[in-house]
């Protein structure tokens, strides 16, 4: 019931979200019954692509308990992530992560994603935005620099 509840409010800021001029989604982290962040795709009223729900929600939650991990939180999310917002999700490790609509649904209502998981499967050189390594001297330094510091937070 309480899932259910969750759900229904991540559905409900997605809903907002659609009438006020953002992206149709919505989506909240909740820790030890609490709700600490929330977010609604702003994609469009802040020009920029990456203000999904979910990494919107994600940020809020972090700077929430001063963490850049969601340890033992749950997500609900109005609609199956995206390939950007898993990476988040898994950068940000929460314990679950329950969504309402699918990613099929939300193809159907003008918002698919299937060209970036196309694209992922492709080798580099064979994506349709360019993507070439240049490695100019030294370029590996500063991951031999992290490498040796010894009081460096890792994640």
């Amino acid at each position: 019931m309480e899932d259910e509840k969750r759900m229904e409010q991540a559905v409900e800021i997605a809903q907002n979200s659609a009438v006020t001029g953002g992206g149709p989604f919505g989506a909240i982290v909740v820790k030890d019954g609490n709700i600490i962040g929330t977010g609604s795709n702003q994609v469009t009223t802040m020009n920029d692509p990456t203000a999904h729900a979910e990494v919107q929600a994600i940020r809020e939650a972090c700077r929430t308990l001063d963490s850049f991990q969601l340890t033992d939180c749950d997500m609900y999310t109005s609609c199956e992530p995206c390939p950007m917002c898993i990476g988040a999700i898994f950068w940000a490790r929460p314990k679950a992560v329950y969504y309402a609509a699918s990613k099929t649904e939300a193809a159907e209502a003008g918002f698919d994603d299937q060209f970036i998981y196309d694209q992922i499967a492709l080798p580099v050189e064979e994506r349709d935005i360019k993507m070439k390594q240049i490695r100019p001297e030294q370029y590996d330094m500063p991951f031999q620099m992290w490498k040796d510091m010894n009081d460096k937070t890792t994640y």
